[in-house]
């Protein structure tokens, strides 16, 4: 595990240009700043880091630092101020930032959003026909595939949401992230209610979606055990 800080940072589309061999980051962030007013108090002031592919960064920071701010702008739901958030080195300001969050990118809530009154299987195949990519075999098929994934048992295909516990409907969130096969997984505290055992079986489960198929697996995070167990800790400091 490494250890970064964000403070205002030289330009990282600069630093790639003087190594035009480094490797395109799965998300970048070109000093990224924004305020929720014109003219008004920033959140985030001139951030700029790479999130490679293969790796798992943990967010970290203080509340007010901005961590759920600058999640919204990696997961393109709105666009900085100034700066730029690249995706595989384009600019998700002038791209299609639907495709994008449909496609390119899974994002696990902290709240779960899980439909209680449908069945495991079919809030996975719910969030595969909403992506409205084509799929190689039946999605009935796929969910099953990503219900062991995570780690639950066969049966659960065709339980209800609201018989499940929190670690299990954690586990259906996160393969409801992976049922369109993005590239990018975003997760806002995903262990944030969960007893220490299913912690750290979620964290493995996160650190084999990286590893071992290469995806980026970003997690936003209070938890110091989450943190150490994550290949990059990113830490934003609230600005005065």
């Amino acid at each position: 595990m490494t250890n970064a800080t964000i403070a205002n940072e030289p330009s990282a589309a600069a630093s790639a240009a003087e190594n035009p061999a480094a490797t395109i980051p799965a998300l970048r962030l070109d000093r990224v700043s924004y305020s929720y007013t014109k003219g008004g108090k920033k959140v985030l002031d001139g951030r700029s880091h790479d999130f490679q592919p293969g790796m798992v960064p943990a967010l970290t920071g203080p509340s007010g630092a901005g961590k759920t701010t600058l999640l919204s702008r990696l997961s393109g739901l709105a666009v900085p101020t100034e700066g730029r958030v690249l995706y595989h080195g384009n600019d998700l300001a002038k791209t299609d930032r639907y495709r994008y969050r449909s496609h390119d990118i899974g994002v696990i809530f902290q709240s779960f959003n899980l439909l209680p009154a449908l069945t495991v299987a079919e809030n996975i195949i719910l969030s595969m026909d909403a992506s409205g990519k084509t799929f190689d075999r039946p999605k009935t098929q796929i969910a099953k595939e990503l219900i062991a994934k995570v780690r639950l048992r066969p049966e659960y295909a065709d339980e209800r949401i609201l018989h499940l516990s929190g670690g299990e409907q954690q586990r259906v969130a996160i393969a409801r992230a992976l049922s369109y096969d993005p590239s990018i997984i975003l997760a806002d505290e995903p262990t944030g209610n969960l007893d220490l055992g299913t912690q750290n079986d979620i964290m493995a489960i996160f650190r084999s979606l990286a590893h071992d198929e290469g995806r980026c697996v970003i997690i936003v995070t209070h938890s110091p055990e989450v943190a150490a167990q994550s290949d990059e800790v990113y830490e934003l400091a609230k600005l005065l």
